[in-house]
């Protein structure tokens, strides 16, 4: 019993300070990277790995990081309001639509998408694509680090640059060179809810041609930008930084 006990230390010691310096680790990188753009993410890599693994020669990623000065006022109005209108207001999870797609789950109707976009730059920036529990969990945890270290402004200004909009496109800044040859500071309402219109399938939805579908959804997104209040819901910061600090 007691040939265990030091056996047992051994290997516990350097497991634990594994596990301790990767939580510091990651904790300096998302620091770090509150103020200095990601030059790339989890996800592009992943892009660039399998076209390189699938042979696809032609494959060429673009992205161009914009700061959000640079950048038209109605794409993150956009996107909210396609992807998380509660943006502003919650701290990361929206657990009301968690609760809903648990419910359509229970009832046999189609799974649908609860994640923030909290959630989906935590995950676009440090991880990879699937479902996996393991996944969830590391997405989860760099949601709550970058929810206590980055305003809510940052959040918005990385997703927004590193959101696959087209196949092989990231960010605002490419999409809006590709798209509509354009400064993403020219953009106006309806190319901005374009754009977010194709964030359910971006490979397979084109933003600069839109099917029916994509039209119509844009047309919806565009009508709620107008129902949240236009940018002025996303610029009048103050009300977001103190229901933070609640």
């Amino acid at each position: 019993m007691t040939s265990r006990r030091p056996l047992l230390a051994r290997l516990l010691r350097p497991l634990v300070l594994l596990v301790l310096s990767w939580l510091a680790l990651s904790l300096l990188m998302v620091l770090v990277l509150r103020f200095v753009p990601p030059w790339t993410s989890a996800v592009m890599m992943e892009r660039q790995l399998g076209a390189v693994l699938r042979g696809e020669k032609d494959f060429q990623l673009r992205h161009r990081w914009v700061p959000w000065n640079q950048v038209s006022p109605y794409v993150p109005l956009a996107m909210v309001a396609g992807e998380d209108q509660k943006f502003p207001f919650h701290h990361g999870f929206d657990f009301d639509s968690i609760q809903d797609a648990m419910d359509a789950a229970d009832e046999g109707r189609r799974l649908r998408g609860a994640s923030t976009i909290s959630q989906q730059t935590a995950k676009n920036l440090f991880l990879w694509n699937g479902r996996s529990f393991v996944r969830k969990g590391l997405e989860a945890y760099f949601t709550v680090l970058i929810e206590l270290t980055w305003p809510k402004q940052r959040i918005l200004e990385v997703y927004m640059n590193i959101a696959e909009l087209g196949d092989g496109i990231y960010g605002v800044g490419a999409a809006s060179d590709a798209f509509f040859r354009m400064p993403p500071s020219r953009l106006g309402p309806a190319q901005a809810a374009r754009l977010a219109a194709v964030l359910p399938s971006p490979r397979r939805f084109h933003a600069d041609r839109p099917s029916a579908y994509v039209q119509g959804r844009a047309n919806w997104i565009q009508q709620q930008m107008g129902h949240l209040g236009g940018p002025g819901y996303l610029e009048g910061r103050q009300a977001v930084r103190d229901t933070r600090r609640r």
